[in-house]
């Protein structure tokens, strides 16, 4: 890979990766709730479905996800759905409230596992329809058909992780610095409905996602 292809490249990475998404709403939502260092295990995840999205753009599938209908129906539903399924989760989060005499202390939100966090973040990204369509209308840009794909994959995927996970954890820490204004119940309450319905409504408009014609 040329050095010009991979800077024009990189300028992209922090392009697509500042534009709001399911991810950044993702990150700023577990930021809110559990601090930086528990957000960075979501942010793992995302980064590992957005490696498995540009490998399977990368090795053609993702070129005939599209071409199918019928598959790219399939996995813009499934990609909908759970968007909207953690936006629900995130609406019924519950609160703990505090205790007579416990009133200088921060009130509780029920913690996510490591797992949960991280299959949360996988799930995300390589459930979203609109990764794929980029990867496969952007990627072929940057590769060179004469020379080997599998070394050039995995520069594009490093360089685009590398940048995600700056912005994300951006992201997450923007938000972990405003757990001092969410210390009563009422207000992580709002919280929880304002990030879930955001997370509602992104899946929703997965929907209305449409493939290129084959």
């Amino acid at each position: 890979m040329r050095w010009e292809v991979w800077l024009a490249y990189f300028a992209a990475c922090w392009v697509i990766a500042v534009s709001p998404g399911s991810g950044a709403v993702l990150s700023m939502s577990h930021g809110l709730s559990y601090g930086l260092k528990k957000t960075s295990t979501t942010i793992l995840g995302l980064q590992t479905g957005l490696v498995i999205i540009l490998l399977i753009a990368g090795g053609g599938l993702g070129a005939l996800l599209l071409a199918s209908e019928e598959a790219f129906l399939i996995v813009k539903t499934i990609g909908a759905m759970y968007l909207i399924y953690l936006g629900v989760q995130q609406w019924r989060a519950k609160v703990e409230t505090k205790q007579q005499g416990e009133q200088d202390k921060p009130v509780r939100v029920t913690v996510m596992s490591r797992r949960r966090r991280f299959a949360t973040g996988l799930l995300t990204n390589v459930t979203n329809p609109k990764g794929i369509i980029f990867m496969v209308a952007v990627l072929p840009q940057f590769i060179d058909p004469t020379h080997r794909l599998g070394p050039q994959l995995a520069i594009l995927a490093a360089t685009m992780c590398f940048v995600d996970l700056i912005v994300m954890h951006g992201y997450a820490l923007l938000a972990s610095r405003m757990q001092g204004l969410f210390r009563n119940a009422r207000a992580v309450l709002w919280q929880n409905r304002f990030f879930g319905s955001v997370l509602v409504a992104v899946g929703t408009a997965l929907f209305f996602v449409r493939r290129h014609p084959a």
